[in-house]
């Protein structure tokens, strides 16, 4: 008998089923209800259980401005659906989820899927829109520490020795150094115009911290006792991301490449078996993108995947579905 339901993070059910398949730090319930704080959303996972199988989605659910609905969103990061290796059961759940979530005046449904993760976009099409956003970066970190150099372009060598021959040091979990990081951080975001959302609060990277545990990293590069920057990453089940990333006022003597080596040869080191980079801004092959791409040979494609699950209250917002309301910024509405 198949089952679908909307779990609250305190429900067992949820870290149930997670048990019972592959999964990354972005599908636990602690992250989740850690990021709704952020925007006041409401965490919730949709579970679809069948003869043995299970999907889970992890959502954040917010209320339509000036009516009584709402819509879905992922948290950040990628926490698209995980479930059972199965494309024929993936489709009937994502129908279960749209008709699930209309009862609950929900109109739509907006999730970035895991590059890393399996994934069955022609199921997941039944019931909405998958749009591929372009290629990440991905570090094999069961190749050997000659093969990982081999695939870091020359340029990027040099300079990762030019940090060494400075004097860069790369310092692991000296949480001692998280204000001290959290500054470069914040100056970081001036310099690139980030918007509002990313000045994460302190007291939000101290409950980050608190919260995931042994999953959350921060690697610091330091040279004469001053914070070059660094990398606050996540370590879950053998995958490695990179969540934010910063730099001080120049010169860092090229410590933001000796970071990435660092990192790479300290989760290698550990056992996990790939460390994520992700794309550029939007999934675009711009320079971001150029930059992470030359430390590695590993591409994977980041896709969102976009539900109207109310059609007739998506009208009324938004007027006749196009391709291009589909495919483009979604909900058109928000």
């Amino acid at each position: 008998m198949a089952d679908a339901a909307l779990l609250s993070p305190q429900d067992p059910a949820w870290t149930e089923a997670l048990d019972r398949v592959r999964h990354d730090i972005y599908h636990v319930p602690e992250y989740v209800r850690l990021d709704a704080g952020l925007t006041g959303g409401t965490p919730v996972a949709f579970r679809y259980s069948e003869a043995g199988r299970v999907l889970l989605v992890p959502l954040l659910l917010r209320p339509v401005p000036d009516t009584d609905l709402q819509d879905a969103t992922s948290p950040y990061g990628y926490p698209g659906p995980v479930g059972s290796n199965d494309a024929a059961f993936w489709s009937r759940a994502a129908g279960a989820m749209t008709e699930l979530l209309c009862t609950q005046g929900v109109v739509t449904v907006f999730t970035r899927l895991h590059p890393l993760l399996p994934l069955f976009p022609a199921a997941l099409e039944t019931a909405g829109t998958v749009v591929n956003h372009g290629d990440t970066v991905s570090i094999d970190l069961t190749l050997s520490l000659d093969e990982l150099w081999s695939q870091t372009h020359r340029s990027h060598r040099n300079q990762i020795n030019k940090a060494k021959r400075a004097g860069v040091k790369i310092v692991f979990d000296d949480w001692s150094l998280f204000g001290a990081w959290i500054e470069t951080y914040h100056a970081t975001m001036q310099r690139v115009n980030a918007s509002e959302f990313y000045f994460f609060s302190p007291s939000f990277f101290d409950q980050l911290r608190t919260v995931l545990r042994d999953h959350a990293h921060l690697a610091v590069a330091m040279l004469d006792g001053r914070v070059l920057g660094g990398n606050l990453f996540f370590e879950y089940g053998g995958m490695m991301h990179t969540h934010l990333q910063s730099t001080a006022e120049a010169p860092i003597h090229y410590a933001d490449k000796l970071l990435y080596h660092e990192v790479r040869t300290w989760g290698r080191a550990r056992g996990n078996t790939v460390y994520h980079l992700g794309g550029g801004v939007g999934g675009s092959a711009d320079s971001l993108f150029r930059y992470k791409s030359q430390f590695a040979a590993g591409r994977q494609p980041f896709h969102t995947w976009r539900v109207i699950t109310d059609p007739r209250a998506y009208e009324k917002l938004a007027g006749t579905p196009t391709p291009e309301s589909l495919t483009g910024r979604f909900p058109p509405y928000r």
